[in-house]
Protein backbone atom coordinates (compact mmCIF):
# COMPACT_ATOMS: atom_id res chain seq x y z
CA UNK A 1 0.00 0.00 0.00
CA UNK A 2 2.57 2.14 0.50
CA UNK A 3 4.71 1.34 -2.64
CA UNK A 4 1.34 2.37 -4.14
CA UNK A 5 1.35 5.99 -2.71
CA UNK A 6 5.00 6.79 -3.23
CA UNK A 7 4.16 6.05 -7.04
CA UNK A 8 1.23 7.97 -6.72
CA UNK A 9 3.13 11.00 -5.17
CA UNK A 10 5.90 10.24 -8.01
CA UNK A 11 3.31 10.58 -10.70
CA UNK A 12 1.73 13.57 -9.45
CA UNK A 13 5.19 15.58 -9.12
CA UNK A 14 6.60 14.11 -12.60
CA UNK A 15 2.97 16.02 -13.79
CA UNK A 16 3.55 19.04 -12.06
CA UNK A 17 7.38 19.34 -14.02
CA UNK A 18 6.21 18.63 -17.40
CA UNK A 19 3.09 20.91 -16.72
CA UNK A 20 6.76 24.14 -16.17
CA UNK A 21 8.61 23.01 -18.13
CA UNK A 22 5.83 23.41 -21.08
CA UNK A 23 4.50 26.52 -19.71
CA UNK A 24 7.91 28.09 -20.18
CA UNK A 25 8.39 26.92 -23.24
CA UNK A 26 5.04 28.81 -24.83
CA UNK A 27 4.92 31.48 -22.10
CA UNK A 28 5.67 34.09 -24.94
CA UNK A 29 2.65 32.80 -27.34
CA UNK A 30 0.01 32.68 -24.45
CA UNK A 31 1.61 36.90 -23.51
CA UNK A 32 0.89 37.60 -27.05
CA UNK A 33 -2.43 36.01 -27.21
CA UNK A 34 -3.52 38.16 -23.87
CA UNK A 35 -1.90 41.18 -25.28
CA UNK A 36 -3.67 41.11 -28.97
CA UNK A 37 -7.36 39.89 -27.36
CA UNK A 38 -6.97 43.25 -24.92
CA UNK A 39 -5.79 45.64 -27.85
CA UNK A 40 -8.39 44.26 -29.78
CA UNK A 41 -11.16 45.03 -27.53
CA UNK A 42 -9.88 48.36 -27.01
CA UNK A 43 -9.96 49.02 -30.58
CA UNK A 44 -13.71 48.29 -30.89
CA UNK A 45 -14.40 50.11 -27.82
CA UNK A 46 -12.75 53.33 -29.52
CA UNK A 47 -14.34 53.05 -32.89
CA UNK A 48 -17.87 53.06 -31.23
CA UNK A 49 -17.10 56.14 -29.15
CA UNK A 50 -15.58 57.68 -32.69
CA UNK A 51 -18.55 56.78 -34.39
CA UNK A 52 -22.15 58.16 -35.35
CA UNK A 53 -23.37 56.42 -32.46
CA UNK A 54 -21.31 58.65 -30.14
CA UNK A 55 -24.17 61.14 -29.48
CA UNK A 56 -26.45 60.22 -26.40
CA UNK A 57 -29.80 61.95 -27.93
CA UNK A 58 -30.51 62.48 -31.72
CA UNK A 59 -33.86 65.00 -32.52
CA UNK A 60 -34.91 65.96 -36.17
CA UNK A 61 -36.86 69.04 -36.85
CA UNK A 62 -35.71 70.30 -33.41
CA UNK A 63 -37.55 73.46 -31.71
CA UNK A 64 -37.78 74.51 -28.64
CA UNK A 65 -38.56 78.40 -26.42
CA UNK A 66 -36.92 80.13 -24.05
CA UNK A 67 -38.65 82.44 -21.28
CA UNK A 68 -37.60 84.74 -19.28
CA UNK A 69 -37.92 84.69 -14.90
CA UNK A 70 -41.44 86.72 -15.89
CA UNK A 71 -43.08 84.40 -18.15
CA UNK A 72 -42.03 85.87 -21.33
CA UNK A 73 -40.37 84.66 -24.77
CA UNK A 74 -36.54 85.52 -24.45
CA UNK A 75 -36.19 83.92 -28.05
CA UNK A 76 -37.10 80.56 -30.41
CA UNK A 77 -34.66 78.12 -31.48
CA UNK A 78 -35.11 75.65 -34.55
CA UNK A 79 -32.81 73.27 -36.05
CA UNK A 80 -32.40 70.74 -38.89
CA UNK A 81 -31.15 68.15 -36.40
CA UNK A 82 -30.09 68.53 -32.54
CA UNK A 83 -27.17 66.18 -30.78
CA UNK A 84 -26.46 66.06 -27.49
CA UNK A 85 -23.07 64.15 -25.81
CA UNK A 86 -21.89 63.14 -22.62
CA UNK A 87 -19.04 65.66 -22.37
CA UNK A 88 -19.11 67.60 -24.95
CA UNK A 89 -21.49 70.56 -25.78
CA UNK A 90 -25.19 70.26 -27.64
CA UNK A 91 -24.71 70.60 -31.62
CA UNK A 92 -27.38 72.33 -34.00
CA UNK A 93 -27.55 71.89 -37.27
CA UNK A 94 -28.91 74.32 -39.77
CA UNK A 95 -29.94 76.61 -36.94
CA UNK A 96 -32.32 79.69 -36.77
CA UNK A 97 -32.72 81.50 -33.39
CA UNK A 98 -35.99 84.44 -33.33
CA UNK A 99 -35.11 87.05 -30.56
CA UNK A 100 -38.78 88.60 -28.91
CA UNK A 101 -38.16 92.20 -27.26
CA UNK A 102 -40.60 92.90 -24.14
CA UNK A 103 -43.53 93.49 -26.14
CA UNK A 104 -42.97 90.42 -27.38
CA UNK A 105 -42.68 91.54 -30.82
CA UNK A 106 -40.14 89.41 -32.58
CA UNK A 107 -36.89 91.24 -32.97
CA UNK A 108 -33.39 90.10 -34.97
CA UNK A 109 -33.35 86.71 -36.52
CA UNK A 110 -29.91 84.33 -36.32
CA UNK A 111 -28.95 81.84 -39.17
CA UNK A 112 -25.98 79.37 -39.07
CA UNK A 113 -25.14 76.46 -40.47
CA UNK A 114 -23.87 74.89 -37.05
CA UNK A 115 -23.96 76.06 -33.23
CA UNK A 116 -23.10 74.55 -29.84
CA UNK A 117 -25.38 75.15 -26.60
CA UNK A 118 -22.61 74.60 -23.47
CA UNK A 119 -23.84 73.48 -19.88
CA UNK A 120 -24.75 77.50 -18.87
CA UNK A 121 -26.89 77.59 -21.91
CA UNK A 122 -24.82 80.26 -23.41
CA UNK A 123 -25.18 79.63 -27.40
CA UNK A 124 -22.24 79.51 -29.83
CA UNK A 125 -22.52 80.07 -33.41
CA UNK A 126 -19.91 78.68 -35.52
CA UNK A 127 -18.74 80.05 -39.08
CA UNK A 128 -20.81 82.09 -41.45
CA UNK A 129 -23.73 83.65 -39.54
CA UNK A 130 -26.63 85.83 -41.43
CA UNK A 131 -28.11 88.39 -38.71
CA UNK A 132 -31.59 90.43 -39.57
CA UNK A 133 -32.63 92.74 -37.74
CA UNK A 134 -36.13 93.89 -37.04
CA UNK A 135 -36.17 96.94 -39.64
CA UNK A 136 -34.84 94.27 -42.21
CA UNK A 137 -30.68 95.60 -41.88
CA UNK A 138 -28.97 92.60 -42.90
CA UNK A 139 -25.24 91.76 -41.31
CA UNK A 140 -22.88 88.71 -42.57
CA UNK A 141 -20.72 87.71 -40.15
CA UNK A 142 -18.18 84.80 -40.32
CA UNK A 143 -16.28 83.73 -37.27
CA UNK A 144 -14.80 80.80 -35.16
CA UNK A 145 -17.06 81.68 -32.69
CA UNK A 146 -20.30 84.26 -31.93
CA UNK A 147 -21.68 83.82 -29.13
CA UNK A 148 -25.56 84.79 -28.18
CA UNK A 149 -26.24 85.71 -24.92
CA UNK A 150 -30.31 86.04 -24.51
CA UNK A 151 -30.08 87.39 -20.81
CA UNK A 152 -27.79 90.87 -21.67
CA UNK A 153 -29.91 90.72 -24.98
CA UNK A 154 -26.66 90.78 -27.23
CA UNK A 155 -24.12 89.40 -29.69
CA UNK A 156 -20.70 89.37 -29.32
CA UNK A 157 -17.28 87.75 -30.08
CA UNK A 158 -13.96 87.58 -29.04
CA UNK A 159 -12.83 85.69 -31.75
CA UNK A 160 -11.53 86.86 -35.28
CA UNK A 161 -14.46 88.49 -37.26
CA UNK A 162 -15.06 88.85 -41.32
CA UNK A 163 -17.98 91.09 -41.87
CA UNK A 164 -19.42 91.35 -45.33
CA UNK A 165 -20.03 94.74 -46.03
CA UNK A 166 -21.31 96.77 -49.42
CA UNK A 167 -18.46 96.31 -51.86
CA UNK A 168 -16.30 95.34 -49.14
CA UNK A 169 -15.05 93.12 -46.81
CA UNK A 170 -14.07 94.13 -43.15
CA UNK A 171 -11.61 92.14 -41.35
CA UNK A 172 -11.53 92.65 -37.32
CA UNK A 173 -10.45 91.23 -33.55
CA UNK A 174 -14.23 90.90 -31.83
CA UNK A 175 -17.95 92.29 -32.39
CA UNK A 176 -20.56 93.48 -30.08
CA UNK A 177 -24.30 93.63 -30.97
CA UNK A 178 -27.33 94.68 -29.19
CA UNK A 179 -30.03 92.59 -30.01
CA UNK A 180 -32.70 95.90 -30.70
CA UNK A 181 -30.05 97.87 -32.61
CA UNK A 182 -29.24 98.02 -36.53
CA UNK A 183 -25.82 98.99 -35.47
CA UNK A 184 -23.00 96.56 -34.39
CA UNK A 185 -18.91 97.60 -33.40
CA UNK A 186 -16.34 95.43 -34.85
CA UNK A 187 -13.50 95.54 -31.89
CA UNK A 188 -9.75 96.11 -32.13
CA UNK A 189 -8.06 96.13 -35.28
CA UNK A 190 -9.99 96.80 -38.33
CA UNK A 191 -9.22 96.28 -42.21
CA UNK A 192 -11.46 96.97 -45.02
CA UNK A 193 -10.60 96.19 -48.09
CA UNK A 194 -12.64 97.58 -51.02
CA UNK A 195 -13.89 96.13 -54.26
CA UNK A 196 -11.66 99.17 -56.13
CA UNK A 197 -8.75 97.38 -54.20
CA UNK A 198 -8.25 100.75 -51.74
CA UNK A 199 -7.40 99.31 -48.10
CA UNK A 200 -8.33 101.50 -44.73
CA UNK A 201 -6.64 100.38 -41.85
CA UNK A 202 -8.27 101.89 -38.49
CA UNK A 203 -9.96 100.21 -35.36
CA UNK A 204 -13.17 100.33 -33.32
CA UNK A 205 -15.77 100.22 -36.12
CA UNK A 206 -18.89 100.99 -35.60
CA UNK A 207 -21.76 100.09 -38.68
CA UNK A 208 -24.99 101.65 -38.75
CA UNK A 209 -27.66 100.43 -40.91
CA UNK A 210 -30.63 102.15 -39.29
CA UNK A 211 -32.84 104.63 -41.40
CA UNK A 212 -31.71 102.19 -44.33
CA UNK A 213 -27.91 103.70 -44.23
CA UNK A 214 -25.20 102.21 -44.81
CA UNK A 215 -22.48 103.93 -42.68
CA UNK A 216 -18.79 103.16 -41.51
CA UNK A 217 -17.55 104.77 -38.53
CA UNK A 218 -14.33 105.25 -36.33
CA UNK A 219 -12.58 107.91 -34.11
CA UNK A 220 -9.17 105.99 -34.18
CA UNK A 221 -6.39 106.71 -35.84
CA UNK A 222 -6.76 105.72 -39.93
CA UNK A 223 -4.37 104.89 -42.59
CA UNK A 224 -6.17 104.92 -46.33
CA UNK A 225 -3.76 103.14 -49.37
CA UNK A 226 -4.30 103.13 -53.09
CA UNK A 227 -2.37 101.98 -55.79
CA UNK A 228 0.11 105.50 -55.33
CA UNK A 229 -1.46 106.71 -52.69
CA UNK A 230 -1.32 106.91 -48.66
CA UNK A 231 -3.57 108.79 -46.56
CA UNK A 232 -3.02 109.25 -42.94
CA UNK A 233 -6.40 111.09 -40.79
CA UNK A 234 -5.46 111.62 -36.62
CA UNK A 235 -9.34 111.61 -36.24
CA UNK A 236 -10.87 108.51 -38.21
CA UNK A 237 -13.59 108.73 -41.00
CA UNK A 238 -16.93 108.06 -41.89
CA UNK A 239 -17.76 106.10 -45.06
CA UNK A 240 -21.34 106.21 -46.24
CA UNK A 241 -21.71 103.04 -48.34
CA UNK A 242 -25.05 104.40 -50.23
CA UNK A 243 -22.76 107.05 -52.37
CA UNK A 244 -19.26 105.31 -52.02
CA UNK A 245 -17.86 108.79 -50.52
CA UNK A 246 -15.38 108.35 -47.41
CA UNK A 247 -14.72 111.14 -45.31
CA UNK A 248 -11.31 111.10 -43.99
CA UNK A 249 -11.76 113.35 -40.36
CA UNK A 250 -9.13 115.83 -38.55
CA UNK A 251 -5.83 116.24 -39.56
CA UNK A 252 -4.70 114.43 -43.03
CA UNK A 253 -1.42 113.83 -44.11
CA UNK A 254 -1.04 112.66 -47.90
CA UNK A 255 2.03 111.03 -49.60
CA UNK A 256 1.36 110.63 -53.32
CA UNK A 257 4.05 109.14 -56.08
CA UNK A 258 7.61 110.76 -56.87
CA UNK A 259 7.82 111.71 -53.25
CA UNK A 260 5.16 114.70 -53.03
CA UNK A 261 3.04 115.09 -49.96
CA UNK A 262 0.05 117.73 -48.95
CA UNK A 263 -1.16 118.11 -45.57
CA UNK A 264 -4.85 119.23 -45.13
CA UNK A 265 -7.82 118.61 -42.89
CA UNK A 266 -11.65 116.43 -43.72
CA UNK A 267 -10.14 115.01 -46.95
CA UNK A 268 -13.50 112.95 -48.52
CA UNK A 269 -12.15 110.21 -50.94
CA UNK A 270 -14.95 110.01 -53.65
CA UNK A 271 -15.06 106.93 -54.86
CA UNK A 272 -18.37 106.68 -57.23
CA UNK A 273 -18.48 105.42 -60.47
CA UNK A 274 -15.31 103.62 -60.02
CA UNK A 275 -13.19 106.79 -59.73
CA UNK A 276 -10.71 107.92 -57.18
CA UNK A 277 -11.38 111.50 -56.30
CA UNK A 278 -9.63 113.13 -53.60
CA UNK A 279 -11.00 116.61 -52.47
CA UNK A 280 -11.04 119.42 -49.51
CA UNK A 281 -12.56 122.71 -49.11
CA UNK A 282 -10.14 122.69 -45.93
CA UNK A 283 -6.48 124.85 -46.41
CA UNK A 284 -3.78 122.82 -47.98
CA UNK A 285 -0.62 122.59 -48.27
CA UNK A 286 1.62 121.20 -51.30
CA UNK A 287 5.17 120.08 -51.27
CA UNK A 288 7.16 118.21 -54.58
CA UNK A 289 10.71 118.19 -54.84
CA UNK A 290 10.51 120.96 -57.17
CA UNK A 291 7.74 123.45 -55.17
CA UNK A 292 5.61 124.30 -51.99
CA UNK A 293 2.47 125.48 -52.18
CA UNK A 294 -0.51 126.80 -50.25
CA UNK A 295 -4.05 126.95 -50.90
CA UNK A 296 -7.70 126.99 -49.46
CA UNK A 297 -8.69 124.16 -51.65
CA UNK A 298 -7.82 121.02 -53.30
CA UNK A 299 -9.17 118.64 -55.74
CA UNK A 300 -7.53 115.44 -57.14
CA UNK A 301 -8.58 112.71 -59.42
CA UNK A 302 -6.74 110.30 -60.09
CA UNK A 303 -7.76 109.09 -63.34
CA UNK A 304 -5.86 112.26 -65.29
CA UNK A 305 -3.35 112.41 -62.45
CA UNK A 306 -3.93 116.18 -62.17
CA UNK A 307 -4.14 118.24 -58.54
CA UNK A 308 -6.11 121.06 -58.66
CA UNK A 309 -5.33 123.63 -55.95
CA UNK A 310 -7.91 126.79 -56.05
CA UNK A 311 -7.87 130.08 -53.20
CA UNK A 312 -5.70 132.51 -52.33
CA UNK A 313 -2.85 130.25 -53.85
CA UNK A 314 0.60 130.89 -52.87
CA UNK A 315 3.55 129.05 -54.31
CA UNK A 316 7.73 128.91 -53.91
CA UNK A 317 9.17 126.97 -56.75
CA UNK A 318 12.74 126.12 -56.25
Amino acid sequence: MAIFQTKKIQSFIIFIIVLAAILWMFQDNILRMSFFEKTSDNIELNQFKSGDSSYLEKIDNFNVKEYSDNQKILHIMTADTYFSYRDSPVQLVNIKVTTFNENQKEGLTLNANLAQINKQGEIFFNGDVLIKTKNNAIHEINSESLMYISDDGVIKSNQDVVYTGEASTINSQGMLMNINSDKLLLNGVVNISHKSGSLLESSNLSINHSNDEKVYQSKERTIYRSTENEITADAGFIMNMNNNLTNLLGNVKFIGAAGTTMYSSNLIVDQSNDSEVFKTNDPTKYNSPESNIRSNKMYYDTSVNKIKLTGNVVAIYE
